[in-house]
């Protein structure tokens, strides 16, 4: 096995689950996930991605896409339900939003999370040359760190997690709090989306392992865990461009013909997920057409619900909950030829996004708890001229950054009604300078100044190995978060 310089650790291959006809690989990019984030970074740079395949089984051998390598880590049915489905998404996944729904607590489910997670440490370890910088990602891989550092120390390690790290009452429900935690600490760097976050785990650090701890940096045992918020983002000139093409062009102009040209046309886009607040907008846009504040006339709502997690049986009871809920709505409030909703339970490639983004007249991103949300990000992007309104939940990590969206509390049904009608009978000149100042702050704090903020504090890190807190002025000197790059803070 050949040995990279920057070895990228994650759930998941980027990889697209429908094989190219001549066998080669193509690089996945689902709308806001974590292979979309990652595409400008790696397409021209030397790495290797350790990652699951999605396949139950042994492991396949795959072809490197571009420069990228493939490490495929094989997992077994019972695998797949223990430590995906069941600790992943079942356990820490509702916990890390704010227990939207009750998280599960399995024992089996941690075992096969751990023996999991040590088999993707020995795939990373195995694949990362002498002195590399290894970037872990996200909750499914949360004790990698530790169990890298272990069998590699020489190695530079960086975690960085995509969700919401939850505040320190719901963490200690977690029966494995404390390796949790250490798990995570194991890595020199450890990122999140917001500052409360990293606020949150130095509390924690204190009270379960005793450990001196701040904002930004925590003293464990021998060693100075380097922490803060590196909101992700998106490629920016490529969802311009992209949005720029003539199919694209053509294809929103087609939709807007088939939606009925003089309607508001409302779009959503999400993985198909209890977090997202589907079922929330649906029951607020419901009473608007009840009220006759809405009509199918003048207005349609999109809804884009992206398959996710289908084998697990909390996300098949909401798709049909959901599914209950359109044909409700359509069936009181829809006209021969005029669905009140276009339901869409399928995945869009990305030229199809970016048509629909362009279509809508007011991008709804509603979730009741989200690390970043990049779709919303993707909008802004997508829009070629100064239209357009986004409705952002304030529980999304992206209302920090975009603070001239329209934004709503999903939970109050009121107020997410008055906000969608204020977002569509916005003047244009108000549409014009929130989206303007939006785009301009998405092409400052792009993809690519992510990546250098992040990598840039990293490098610092490696001088936390023997540092301490209070110790000197170490810590201090190393570069903050969102100012290795000249981005404002």
């Amino acid at each position: 096995m050949r040995q990279s310089s920057l070895v990228v650790v994650a759930n998941r291959l980027p990889l697209d689950d429908s094989a190219a006809p001549d066998g080669a690989c193509e690089w996945r990019r689902s709308p806001g996930g974590l292979a979309g984030a990652l595409h400008a970074i790696l397409q021209q740079t030397p790495a290797t991605w350790v990652g699951w395949d999605g396949t139950v089984g042994e492991a396949r051998t795959l072809p490197d896409v571009g420069t990228l390598r493939l490490r495929p880590v094989a997992l077994d049915e019972d695998e797949t339900r223990g430590y995906y489905e069941g600790f992943a998404n079942s356990t820490l996944w509702p916990l890390y939003h704010d227990a939207v729904e009750p998280p599960v607590f399995d024992r089996g489910w941690w075992e096969t999370y751990r023996a999991v997670n040590r088999r993707f440490a020995e795939a990373a370890a195995e694949v990362a040359e002498p002195g590399a910088t290894v970037w872990v990602q996200d909750y499914h891989l949360q004790l990698v760190p530790q169990l890298l550092r272990k069998l590699r120390p020489d190695l530079l390690i960086g975690f960085f997690l995509h969700v919401p790290f939850p505040p320190p009452e719901l963490f200690m429900q977690l029966p494995r709090r404390v390796e949790l935690l250490r798990g995570m600490l194991g890595a020199d760097l450890v990122g999140f989306q917001r500052p409360q976050a990293a606020h949150n785990v130095a509390q924690l650090a204190s009270k379960l392992l005793g450990a001196e701890g701040a904002d930004d940096a925590i003293a464990l045992e021998d060693r100075v865990v380097r922490t803060g918020a590196f909101p992700v983002s998106i490629d920016v000139a490529e969802m311009r461009s992209l949005s720029a093409r003539p199919y694209v062009i053509n294809q929103a102009k087609k939709l807007r013909h088939d939606l009925g040209s003089p309607k508001k046309v409302l779009l959503s886009v999400d993985r198909l997920d209890y977090t997202k607040g589907i079922e929330h907008r649906l029951t607020a846009y419901s009473e608007l057409l009840r009220d006759g504040r809405v009509k199918v006339r003048d207005t349609v709502m999109v809804q884009v619900a992206v398959p996710s997690r289908e084998r697990v049986e909390t996300y098949r009871g909401l798709r049909d909950r959901i599914e209950r809920e359109v044909g409700r709505i359509n069936g009181e409030y829809g006209r021969v030829g005029e669905p009140a909703i276009h339901y869409l339970n399928q995945p869009f490639d990305r030229a199809d996004l970016a048509a629909l983004y362009q279509t809508a007249d007011v991008m709804v991103v509603t979730p009741l708890r989200d690390g970043m949300n990049l779709v919303a990000k993707e909008f802004v992007a997508a829009r070629r001229d100064d239209s357009g309104a986004l409705v952002l939940s304030e529980f999304a990590g992206a209302a920090a950054e975009l603070e001239d969206a329209f934004q709503v509390n999903p939970h109050d049904v009121d107020g997410l009604k008055e906000t969608l009608l204020h977002a569509m009978s916005a003047a244009p000149a108000d549409l014009a300078r929130r989206m303007a100042a939006m785009r301009h702050y998405l092409t400052v704090h792009d993809i690519h100044a992510w990546a250098q903020d992040y990598l840039t504090t990293l490098s610092f890190s490696s001088q936390s190995r023997t540092a301490s807190i209070g110790s000197g002025s170490s810590i201090r000197s190393w570069p903050s978060p969102g100012k290795s790059n000249g981005a404002a803070p």
